[in-house]
């Protein structure tokens, strides 16, 4: 085999659209942008756009609000850490903090913090550093014989912001 043999698989490159070549071309004229007005012309804006009716994302009535500040907390529950201490990923009575939980396979990733969970049962003794626990997580685990420290969360930049 030679450089010069090479090719692609067939249909793997398609050739683009050359619209506007004559009407043998199907895509001659208008070159499919249907007849005359604003869609057939560049810089068309009209997604939500009525023809001056009020629009309907503009009709139905608002709720709520969305906190762009909120923080983002990992969820992780004491039955899936007793699983990992199970596998061997975790040690019993070592510190555990959310840079462990992602070496150990138990999160992806830490976003603004690990908040401990109740579901599930925990025999292993773990000392937990996580930036929130629910009141029966933390009985659990001090059952279990382990403890659990809330660590201080990153101020968020709103919060930075507001402190200058």
């Amino acid at each position: 085999m030679r450089l010069n043999q090479l090719s692609d698989n067939p249909g793997a490159r398609r050739a683009r659209t050359r619209v506007g070549r004559g009407i043998g071309s199907g895509k001659g004229k208008t070159a499919g942008r249907g007849g005359k007005g604003q869609t057939a012309r560049t810089g068309v804006a009209i997604k939500g756009f009525e023809g001056g009716q009020m629009p309907l994302h503009m009709r139905m009535p608002k709720r709520g609000f969305n906190n762009v500040h909120r923080r983002h907390f990992v969820e992780v529950n004491i039955g899936r850490l007793q699983q990992a201490v199970e596998a061997g990923r975790l040690q019993p009575g070592a510190s555990v903090d959310g840079t462990a939980l992602m070496a150990a396979g138990v999160i992806r990733r830490v976003r603004d913090g690990v908040r401990l969970l109740a579901k599930g049962e925990i025999k292993a003794n773990l000392i937990l550093k996580v930036a929130g626990a629910s009141k029966a997580a933390i009985a659990a685990v001090e059952r279990a014989g382990g403890s659990v420290e809330l660590v201080a969360l990153r101020p968020t930049a709103a919060e930075a912001g507001a402190k200058a």
